[in-house]
């Protein structure tokens, strides 16, 4: 189960959407008039008036399901579903559809609601991205449905970016590590497919504590792209080769280290929410697509010798 949320303007577009697609099955609704698609627009659209300072008061959530689930999910039982999670979600007491598309071969269900509650008030979604990602677990755990056994399970020729990078540097590192019997090995193996290494100092010391990998104009801590990534963990993997990073230090000079920063505006967030799900920016359970935070390279700094 996978739960990817977006947050919009406008429920014209949105709804068109979730409708107009061919075999779409509008399962459940409450709060709207259901007699036609433009009905449904309209009846949103009024409750918006009652606080017309939220610049984004569509929701539109996608939950998504492994094909192993596929015989046990009736009509029936996505509604169920649905509804657990938007109560588990904190959103209740408002407007909302439920849609189920057939156009991919897992099952899944769009809901679009308002965040603009029957009382006027907005419906929060504040970290709402690490809530979705607890709330998916708990209604796995509690409806014995499918988790996956690893990141190899996720489809990667239909990721975008950043996932796109972020699972392909996953794979090399995976695939690199056990060839490697040292850092500067695994470093020069990496290079070949393009990407860097860059390692973090504590302070304005020589120890290390963090590891980030760049491809493009992506970067990302070892532990955001996989837990075993960290750089703690890593080091472990050379550790009965005699190869440290301490000892490797002395004998070879680093890639450069570079400040991390992430891509933002001049007054947004330091970190980026939203994308699809498969990742989210806290660490995401191996079957859903987190949200990634997005680095840039800014400054180059070099470890002293």
């Amino acid at each position: 189960m996978i739960g990817k949320i977006k947050k919009g303007s406008g429920f014209k577009g949105c709804v068109n959407y979730v409708l107009g697609k061919e075999q779409a099955v509008l399962l459940h609704a409450d709060g709207v008039l259901t007699e036609s698609r433009g009905g449904i627009i309209r009846s949103f659209c009024m409750q918006t008036g009652m606080n017309p300072d939220l610049k984004k008061p569509v929701g539109h959530i996608a939950l998504s399901y492994s094909i192993a689930d596929a015989p046990k999910l009736t009509d029936e039982k996505m509604i169920q579903l649905a509804q657990e999670y938007m109560h588990e979600m904190k959103i209740t007491d408002t407007q909302y559809i439920i849609v189920r598309h057939q156009d991919r071969e897992h099952p899944h269900v769009h809901i679009v609601f308002n965040r603009i509650d029957n009382n006027g008030k907005t419906i929060s979604d504040k970290n709402d991205m690490y809530r979705n990602e607890q709330v998916c677990k708990k209604l796995k755990a509690k409806h014995g449905l499918y988790f996956a056994k690893g990141k190899e399970q996720v489809k990667q020729h239909r990721l975008k970016e950043p996932d796109k990078s972020k699972y392909e540097i996953y794979t090399a590192v995976k695939n690199e590590i056990g060839k490697s019997r040292n850092w500067q090995q695994l470093q020069s193996r990496l290079a070949e497919k393009g990407i860097t290494v860059q390692f973090k100092c504590k302070g304005h010391t020589d120890e290390i504590q963090g590891i980030s990998f760049s491809k493009g104009e992506y970067m990302f801590k070892g532990s955001e792209i996989d837990r075993s990534f960290s750089f703690s963990k890593l080091d472990k993997c050379f550790g009965d080769a005699g190869m440290n990073v301490a000892e490797s230090q002395r004998q070879t000079t680093f890639a450069p280290i570079w400040e991390q920063v992430s891509i933002r505006g001049k007054n947004e967030s330091p970190f980026i929410s939203g994308s699809l799900g498969l990742f989210s920016s806290s660490p995401s359970p191996v079957d859903e697509e987190p949200n990634f935070n997005l680095r840039k390279k800014k400054k180059k700094k070099r470890l002293k010798l």
